[in-house]
């Protein structure tokens, strides 16, 4: 049975009486501006285009307290060989664990967080630092790849391909050790994953998604099922069980690349406007939603500036929809107070 309705909202409310703090009213933005994780310059500057495209004044419009904590500044290193064909290992290695350490630092501190890439090799700090704090958390990846091949599977040893596999318990036996990567261990179980809108997926990720019984969705899945039922399926297998923060890692080229151009690796046949909207209204509509990741903005590649503004546009309208602001018009909402999830008092 779908969650969702009167009895969804009753669980949701009802989460843990133990909590000594109230669900989070503020939010903090973070941006991470990194590309090492693949080839093509420029996405560093997502988070800076992200916000002139108006991210700050739009959340400030939700009825939060909002707080721009700036960007990080990483340390790049300039002798960094390849290990096993995995490229730039001890940068984006760096790199991460010092966005893990601000992740983890910011959802302590009581905030819903948004962090803006940057490259999708980010999420392996974004979500463990995340899971420091929410160790039973769940992930939403909307992406058109899987992002889940090891350095043995990864055609191109680019790291923004791979970041799920140093997450996953089960494929601790299939990850080398990496330089770089010492400070991290895998900390999510498959079943605690489901993928939104690929299209482009690797053999050796096919073959990992099968064989771990991952649940995903394609684009022919959205087309068959419709984006209500995946969204049902979705929250079915990740929060029958029990209400859980949720980690949501949206890369933004999981829409159309008529909708999204400026991004290092476009494939057609993505999400429309509507149904990218529909996955984080829905999203939002649970209550649980914790860490936002938006990455893969690159305003380098747009053809032109109106191709750069879309895309930024179109980060600042999927961020927006997750934490609240919908289609049926501008309202202030009545917001009750509900457990924190990730209140350390409430684990015992």
């Amino acid at each position: 049975m779908a969650l969702r309705g009167p009895l969804f909202r009753l669980l949701r409310n009802n989460l843990s009486h133990s909590c000594r703090q109230s669900r989070a009213q503020s939010v903090a933005v973070l941006g991470a501006p990194f590309s090492r994780g693949q080839k093509r310059g420029g996405v560093e500057h997502g988070p800076k285009v992200i916000r002139d495209a108006g991210l700050i004044d739009r959340l400030s419009g939700l009825d939060y307290s909002v707080h721009d904590f700036g960007d990080l500044n990483f340390r790049h290193l300039e002798k960094d060989e390849p290990y096993m064909d995995v490229k730039f290992p001890r940068n984006v290695g760096g790199a991460n664990k010092m966005l893990s350490s601000a992740v983890s630092r910011a959802i302590g501190a009581g905030h819903t967080l948004i962090m803006l890439g940057g490259d999708h090799s980010l999420a392996i700090g974004s979500v463990s630092g995340h899971a420091q704090q929410c160790p039973d958390l769940c992930l939403i990846w909307v992406d058109a790849h899987a992002d889940v091949n090891t350095p043995m599977t990864s055609p191109s040893g680019n790291l923004h391909g791979q970041p799920v596999a140093f997450m996953l318990k089960e494929l601790q036996d299939k990850m080398p050790d990496i330089p770089g990567f010492s400070w991290t261990k895998p900390f999510l179980s498959s079943r605690d994953l489901v993928y939104i809108g690929l299209r482009d997926v690797d053999p050796g990720e096919h073959h990992i998604l099968k064989n771990l019984g991952i649940q995903y969705f394609t684009m022919r899945d959205i087309d068959r099922l419709g984006i209500q039922r995946v969204m049902e399926v979705t929250f079915d297998h990740l929060l029958s069980r029990k209400q859980r923060p949720i980690h949501l890692s949206f890369d933004i080229d999981a829409f159309d690349p008529s909708l999204a151009p400026a991004t290092g690796t476009p494939v057609n046949g993505g999400l429309t406007y509507r149904e990218g909207i529909y996955i984080t209204e829905e999203i939002h509509n649970t209550g649980l939603l914790s860490v936002m990741d938006l990455v893969e903005v690159n305003p380098v590649l747009g053809a032109n500036p109106e191709a750069v503004e879309a895309t930024a546009s179109l980060a600042v309208d999927v961020i927006a929809s997750a934490l609240g602001q919908t289609r049926e018009g501008a309202h202030v909402s009545i917001r009750t107070q509900t457990p924190h999830l990730c209140d350390p008092f409430a684990r015992e």
